[in-house]
């Protein structure tokens, strides 16, 4: 039986899906065309600015010391939730890692892991990153609970909530930058 030219096409097509769904091909392409469409974060309005509701939550990292949220409250604070299975957390790693090289003694980074401890350890020693990775050990606040990954919040020194991003963005941007240190001015 000879196949037609329609049926060849329509066999790579297939061969193609399932690579792209099915295999580590596939969750590379995802992490390389998050990356490639990820743009900088977009500042919340000033007039629907929310203020954090508490400051009540405990957080652990991955050597197993807490982290006690409240003692934060004044400082800027990055919080995102990710996991290593995400494409676009994946994506976004590098662009917080570069952030966190340069602002990790000025902003409070808070990455809450939403994976196994092992899948997270491997992850980072595999790329190198030092990034503070946590664990939450009770309920975040509730304007911070969101059920898409990755999500990334910027809270300014009074607890308002400036940045709500969710999907992959670069957070080396320019644009973020500048947030950072005008928020650091206040």
């Amino acid at each position: 039986m000879k196949l037609g030219k329609k049926q060849i096409v329509n066999g790579i097509i297939i061969v193609g899906v399932i690579l792209l769904l099915f295999t580590p091909i596939g969750f590379r392409v995802k992490v390389y065309v998050s990356r490639l469409l990820s743009t900088g974060a977009a500042i919340v309005k000033a007039e629907i600015q929310v203020p954090l509701d508490t400051y009540q939550w405990e957080l652990v990292d991955l050597e197993g010391n807490s982290l006690d949220f409240e003692k934060e409250q004044g400082n800027v604070v990055l919080v995102n939730f990710w996991a290593t299975w995400c494409a676009p957390c994946i994506a976004e790693m590098p662009s917080l890692q570069k952030l966190y090289d340069d602002y990790g003694d000025k902003v409070t980074f808070i990455l809450v892991a939403q994976d196994e401890y092992e899948k997270v350890t491997r992850f980072l020693q595999q790329k190198n990153y030092n990034l503070p990775v946590y664990y939450s050990k009770s309920d975040e606040p509730k304007v911070l609970e969101s059920k898409l990954l990755p999500t990334t919040y910027v809270i300014s020194k009074k607890g308002n909530i400036i940045v709500a991003e969710t999907g992959a963005a670069d957070w080396n941007s320019s644009k973020t930058r500048s947030l950072l240190d005008n928020l650091l001015k206040e």
